[in-house]
């Protein structure tokens, strides 16, 4: 019974650290604006999720990779059978706990998982290959250097260690059980084993080796998710759920300019005084707290495959910009920030510049830093808001919307922007147009065009 008390102390430890590793992550996320989802848009949202994240339909826009990735994923769902056996037999002390009552299913069941595992294997090394043989030029950007380059390896390998782990211990198993299980191909592994004359404790042995690396390693890819951009597995779903529906190219509008705008046109509104003790509105986002909590969402939510930076054209132009590392800075911010919060080791300002300690929180949080020591004015003046990018995504990030918010805040906050905009801008604000034509002008160009 001394299996069973170890397993269940680590699986405990195991969950203790996982809930406090995704607890972080819940608060990180939720350091953005509150934002309400409309409820007639659930069945939408739903059909998405099913077709996107579960179906992965935008995968398949390259198909080659789509196939390769789709061997994973589809080995990674039927492993949780195996996994969940694992489980069972781990907690009960039982030995492969589904065997008796599936009878021939079983065998079936488990030969599939290997099957698949085979498929994963091959479609594992090739992305291996790609990433630090073959040099695909969208992982080897700047911001694809360091730890990024690592985490992208790192799971990869995992991945090898959970075949061989797999294969190890149902090839064992066979070989002490003479072949009783047929399980497909390990039936084709196991008689290794039994040419090297191995005794059944070392058959034993080794099948051990194979259960414990499994679930050992399945322990520490689930707490290491939180810190790498594999989290995807779990959050392409909520990330896929609560995407913007709106049609590629809209823009949400700004409450406190439609308002300024309406009063514009509001004979009245001249007259009306101001309030003196509103609150001056900021415009766009300067920081992460400024973000919708979805944009947050979709920074951890993405899996740096680039295909959004690959298909920009600022960036294949050899502009600064990479769609990418934008969502990359907005997640590095939030962790920062989280964190910062979490050990509550930033001093708050008072508007008298008197320092003051108390309870950090999202609303007084300030180390005097913004996104904009991440995301320089260069990378956000190159967006050419084309909606590549939001395009590309295989699980519906939208950089776009991030990159708006922060040219926003620039333009109508900060009153940075280049003369050339200025121009444009002026003339927009006196001609209603980007032209330095007046309405009259455009009209009488109209007119005699019709006529010519």
């Amino acid at each position: 019974m001394i299996q069973p008390i170890i397993f269940g102390l680590i699986t405990l430890a195991t969950g203790i650290f996982s809930y406090i590793q995704y607890s972080k992550i819940y608060k990180n996320i939720k350091l953005g604006k509150d934002l309400a989802i409309a409820k007639e848009t659930r069945g939408e949202r739903i059909k998405n999720t099913v077709l996107i994240a579960l179906g992965q339909k935008k995968m398949f826009k390259r198909p080659l990779v789509a196939f390769l990735h789709l061997f994973i994923y589809v080995a990674f769902i039927f492993t949780q059978i195996e996994l969940i056996e694992i489980l069972i037999d781990g907690f009960t002390g039982a030995h492969r706990f589904f065997q008796e009552p599936l009878g021939g299913l079983y065998t079936v069941i488990i030969s599939t998982i290997e099957v698949l595992s085979v498929l994963a294997l091959i479609g594992t090394i090739i992305f291996l290959a790609r990433r630090n043989l073959l040099k695909i030029p969208r992982f080897q950007k700047d911001e694809m250097t360091g730890w990024p380059k690592l985490d992208g390896n790192i799971i990869l390998i995992l991945e090898i260690f959970l075949v061989f782990f797999i294969f190890l211990m149902n090839s064992a198993d066979m070989a002490h059980s003479h072949g009783k299980y047929g399980f497909l191909i390990s039936d084709m592994i196991y008689p290794i084993w039994e040419n090297m004359n191995l005794t059944d404790d070392t058959l034993i042995a080794m099948e051990r080796v194979g259960w414990w690396g499994h679930i050992l390693v399945v322990f520490a890819f689930l707490n290491y998710l939180p810190i790498s951009k594999h989290l995807h597995i779990l959050l392409a779903f909520p990330n896929v759920y609560f995407a913007k529906l709106n049609a590629k190219g809209e823009m949400d509008n700004m409450p406190d300019v439609q308002k300024e705008v309406a009063s514009m046109f509001d004979e009245e509104a001249a007259f009306e005084e101001p309030d003196m003790d509103e609150e001056i509105p900021k415009f766009g986002a300067s920081d992460v707290t400024d973000l919708n909590w979805t944009s947050i969402l979709a920074a951890y939510t993405c899996t740096e495959c680039g295909r959004c930076t690959s298909m920009c054209p600022a960036n294949l132009t050899g502009k600064k910009l990479s769609p990418r590392k934008v969502m990359m800075d907005v997640r590095d911010r939030a962790d920062e920030i989280g964190k910062n919060i979490q050990m509550n080791n930033t001093q708050c300002i008072s508007e008298d510049l008197k320092t003051e300690t108390s309870v950090l929180t999202k609303e007084n949080y300030d180390d005097g830093k913004s996104l904009f020591d991440y995301i320089t004015e260069e990378e956000l003046r190159a967006c050419t808001t084309c909606n590549a990018c939001v395009e590309a995504c295989p699980v519906m990030i939208n950089p776009l919307d991030i990159i708006v918010e922060l040219r926003r805040n620039l333009i109508l906050d900060k009153s940075e922007s280049p003369e050339e905009w200025n121009a444009m801008f002026n003339t927009i604000e006196n001609n209603g147009a980007p032209w330095a034509f007046s309405q009259d002008d455009r009209d009488k160009w109209i007119a005699e065009a019709n006529e010519g």
